[in-house]
């Protein structure tokens, strides 16, 4: 697993070879005790829990940044290095 960005509290990471569960671009986000797991292309929580506030942040830099984050999962889901990405100022 790697730390893609923190913000607010959020932490936001991916997994390397990650494309088995999940077939979807996505990154792992975790807030306090709750962890979801967002689709890249759209948004879209597609597992787990985060507060329906720290949700739309993650959709609102998941947007910002999605070419970032599926170049990211490319390098990820082939094992390699994967780069940080900028959080919400």
């Amino acid at each position: 697993m790697a730390i893609i960005s923190i913000f607010y509290g959020i932490i936001v990471s991916m997994y390397f070879f990650d494309n088995q569960r999940h077939n979807t671009p996505h990154v792992h986000v975790k807030y306090q005790e709750q962890e979801g797991v967002f689709s890249i292309p759209d948004g879209e929580l597609i597992a787990g829990e985060i507060k329906s506030n720290k949700k739309r942040l993650v959709q609102a830099w998941i947007e910002i940044h999605k070419d970032e984050l599926m170049a990211d999962w490319e390098l990820a889901v082939n094992g390699q290095e994967i780069f940080k990405i900028d959080p919400l100022k």
